[in-house]
């Protein structure tokens, strides 16, 4: 029934398409709109036909897919790093469930933004545009404390404490030396921060930026429909963060800023190239008119990846670092469907729906790298990437 229902509403659209009746379905187009009735205007917009300045703003609501992989942050458990527990240095102690994964972070989520145009038409149709379109910042988050599921586990309580794989770390990461009964006498047996955690978050942030310039001209129109052209340039930018923050308390409970540490991923993706395209808008009656927008562009992407570790403590700030540019040709394809209204002359209103497809981007396949002495994360190549979602916005023409 759903693709019954999919299939008869792609018919609709692309029949009214095909249909010769249109008139000005875009910002900066201020020709009188047939049937319409005539409105005294209040605003000193332009007049019907004349070449002149035209701004727009729209609200949009956009979502992302999430560009991280699915990898294990923490178990439930300590290591017996001396062996005073077991007789053998690094023996395993605990249930080893998993505490913590970037799998808790759930799936993508919509977020608000904002587009503004500023551009200039002429007296043969021919309109000169730049825009500019920020999403707002994501953040997904998770985390595991001391208290397991249903208070589940062992009888000696190994699962009150938290234990990743961190390994190659200088003695500053060293955590409290006293964290269970069996340190009194022989300290460090939970040696590293890492190691009988009492606290771990994970945050994973997203952001999406665009920007483009764009000259459009008619190439075929009647005075119901018009068919354009655009070319010009287009820049766009996904950044995505990881931050994994541990904390390691002591036999009383007490942390010092010395007992926390921070682990952060950054990935920047910025892409620059040529874009062309077209569209087609027809009007619809009652001031009413609908336009279909595709476009491509092949762009050259900037990639920066930064990821670090450093103690919680800003006063002894150790830390270890890797960095990585790259470069990389990336495809990119864009669509909007609008239905547009003229209430008044050189004022148009517009909502729709509007997706950008990105191919060969990168994405944080395995986040965190355990090994502090060299770190290297693992990023996955030829990712997908396709940000889409709603806009509406007004214009008008100076």
């Amino acid at each position: 029934m759903r693709h019954r229902l999919i299939v008869g509403w792609l018919g609709v659209v692309a029949g009214a398409l095909a249909f010769p009746v249109a008139a000005p379905a875009q910002y900066g187009e201020n020709e009188s709109v047939p049937n319409t009735p005539s409105v005294m205007n209040p605003l000193p917009t332009g007049n019907p036909g004349t070449s002149g300045f035209w701004w727009a703003t729209e609200f949009v609501f956009l979502t992302q897919n999430r560009a991280i992989g699915d990898q294990t942050i923490a178990y439930r458990g300590f290591i017996d790093a001396q062996g005073l527990l077991t007789g053998t240095p690094g023996t395993y102690i605990g249930s080893g469930a998993v505490a913590l994964s970037t799998s808790q972070l759930g799936q993508a989520s919509y977020s608000p933004g904002y587009r503004f145009y500023l551009g200039w038409k002429n007296d043969d149709g021919t309109s000169i545009y730049g825009s500019f379109m920020q999403s707002l910042e994501t953040r997904r988050s998770a985390g595991a404390t001391l208290v397991a599921p249903g208070f589940r586990g062992p009888a000696n309580l190994a699962d009150t404490y938290l234990v990743s794989n961190v390994f190659n770390f200088p003695t500053d990461y060293s955590g409290p030396q006293v964290e269970i009964n069996q340190d009194l006498t022989t300290p460090g047996n939970l040696y590293g921060i890492w190691n009988g955690a009492t606290e771990m978050t994970i945050d994973y942030y997203q952001r999406y930026t665009e920007g483009e310039i764009i000259a459009r001209t008619p190439i075929f129109q009647t005075d119901y429909s018009r068919v354009y052209a655009t070319a010009g340039a287009r820049y766009a930018w996904f950044y995505d963060k990881f931050v994994w923050r541990t904390v390691d308390r002591d036999i009383n409970g007490i942390a010092q800023p010395q007992d926390s540490a921070i682990y952060e991923n950054y990935l920047s993706q910025r892409m620059y190239g040529p874009t062309v395209g077209c569209g087609h808008e027809l009007y619809a009656g009652k001031a009413l008119a609908l336009s279909l927008d595709l476009s491509a562009a092949l762009l050259i992407g900037i990639e920066k990846e930064l990821d670090k570790y450093k103690l919680g403590d800003t006063v002894n700030p150790t830390s270890n670092k890797h960095q990585l540019t790259d470069f990389r040709v990336i495809p990119n394809l864009n669509g909007a469907l609008n239905v547009w209204w003229y209430p008044l002359e050189g004022v148009q209103i517009r909502a729709g729906y509007s997706a950008m497809m990105y191919f060969n981007t990168r994405s944080m396949e395995e986040p965190v790298s355990f090994n502090f002495g060299a770190l290297d994360p693992v990023y996955k190549a030829d990712a997908f990437r396709w940000v889409h979602g709603l806009n509406i916005g007004v214009g008008l023409f100076f």
